[in-house]
């Protein structure tokens, strides 16, 4: 007895006859059509076995069927963008949809890296450093009147040159007599401490905290060897809180001066 060799779904003999395989079962042509066969988005009809079937985001074309929604170029083996229902080809979208490169004015094409900065795209090989024409890419970059540097050349044409190290400031610092420093080379002239957010003076041009600067020039008591100031560190000696002047401190540095004698005689 011959084996039976059946449609699985109509059970029509299949011998002498076309069929399409399915998860390992025959299916004669027509009901394999019927049961699986996707429907051409272009033309609504089913796309046959004898089709080649084009599909994109699970819609369905006949090859023939795949052209440009716009200029009804054919698609096949070419690149395209989809928009909301449409299919098109690069050409197409570009001119309707693509944002327009800053600098050369030409679309950029779909499927090409872009640059965008503030609502404005550049082409990825357009979008360069103002100064040394050089593709800014991800890396940082500093915009000035229009016009965007990479910090190399814009620290070389706009930041300010530090008085101290002669190198750019690129954040923070202060000025002092009109001139610019980094917060890290404004110190103290004689112990090089920070200056900046301290109280500090100033003496032939040069800056020095209170400290040093008390120790350097201010008047020393004659009693109490203290700088006389308001602005200087340290405990001064009775004869300072006593209001008048230095000779209050005088005569406390004679009488401790005459007991230590009387000390050493007795």
């Amino acid at each position: 007895m011959t084996e039976r060799f059946d449609c699985h779904h109509c059970e029509n003999s299949l011998f002498g006859r076309k069929y399409v395989l399915r998860e390992e079962q025959p299916y004669c042509v027509g009901c394999f059509e019927a049961l699986f066969a996707s429907t051409c988005e272009e033309c609504g009809k089913l796309i046959g076995c004898d089709c080649k079937d084009l599909s994109y985001k699970d819609r369905h074309w006949h090859e023939a069927c795949f052209h440009c929604s716009r200029c009804r170029s054919s698609l096949v083996d070419k690149p395209f963008a989809a928009k909301e229902d449409q299919v098109l080809c690069t050409d197409c979208y570009s001119q309707e949809y693509s944002s327009r490169c800053q600098e050369c004015r030409k679309a950029i094409m779909p499927g090409t890296r872009k640059m965008e900065y503030k609502g404005s795209s550049w082409h990825e090989t357009c979008f360069t450093c103002h100064r040394c024409q050089q593709p800014i890419g991800t890396k940082s970059f500093i915009p000035k009147d229009g016009q965007n540097f990479c910090v190399p050349c814009y620290e070389k044409q706009h930041a300010l040159q530090c008085i101290q190290c002669k190198k750019p400031i690129t954040s923070g610092g202060v000025t002092y007599r009109e001139q610019p420093w980094h917060r890290e080379c404004f110190v103290c002239t004689a112990c090089k401490k920070p200056l900046s957010g301290q109280r500090f003076t100033s003496r032939d041009e040069f800056a020095y905290c209170l400290g040093c600067f008390c120790d350097l020039y201010a008047k020393k008591c004659t009693g109490c060897a203290n700088p006389i100031s308001g602005e200087c560190p340290g405990a001064p000696c009775l004869g300072h809180d006593l209001i008048v002047t230095e000779m209050t401190c005088v005569l406390e540095f004679l009488k401790a001066s005459l007991m230590i004698q009387i000390h050493r005689k007795a």
